[in-house]
């Protein structure tokens, strides 16, 4: 996860597959862009947008928080992958310090974990798209899968953009 955000960190712009889907969310008042590739079969959410890659290794979503919902969209990610018997391992907390990419502030909390499927990589990256406003990025990858999708991923967060 953490080789995955960093190759994100360093890019400012990246080709995403031919076929993409850029979404501006939320729907009434857009703050955000992202892209994702229909191979993910990209969906908004109430919140945000989620897509999964094609082999079920890598489930990625954004939700957009305010200076006052931040916690507990946070709050709401963990309890999402809670519900889906995911499993974080508190002692292999990593948190990246804050990186400007694309003009965003971006910084990253990550664990190692478990599913019903084995080991995983779990990770929260957060993104200041205005003043008021952020996203909550929630990546919850398959170890041993995950790192086939490093490029897709990394052009996704690479996207991110605020909506003026």
């Amino acid at each position: 996860m953490k080789k995955i955000i960093v190759l994100a960190l360093l890019a400012f712009t990246s080709p995403l597959a031919v076929h993409a889907a850029t979404f501006k969310f939320p729907e009434e008042k857009p703050v955000a862009s992202i892209t994702i590739p229909d191979s993910w079969k990209p969906e908004e959410t109430d919140s945000g947008v989620q897509g999964t890659s094609d082999d079920s290794a890598v489930y990625l979503s954004a939700d957009v928080a305010n200076n006052k919902s931040i916690d507990k969209v946070v709050t709401d990610a963990i309890d999402f992958l809670a519900k889906n018997k995911v499993t974080i391992d508190p002692s292999t907390k990593k948190e990246t310090p804050t990186t400007e990419v694309n003009g965003l502030q971006m910084g990253t909390l990550e664990w190692d974990g478990k599913d019903e499927d084995g080991p995983i990589s779990v990770g929260l990256l957060i993104v200041q798209v205005s003043a008021d406003n952020a996203l909550v990025v929630t990546y919850w990858g398959d170890k041993g899968k995950e790192d086939k999708h490093d490029a897709e991923v990394k052009a996704i967060v690479a996207s991110i953009k605020p909506v003026k």
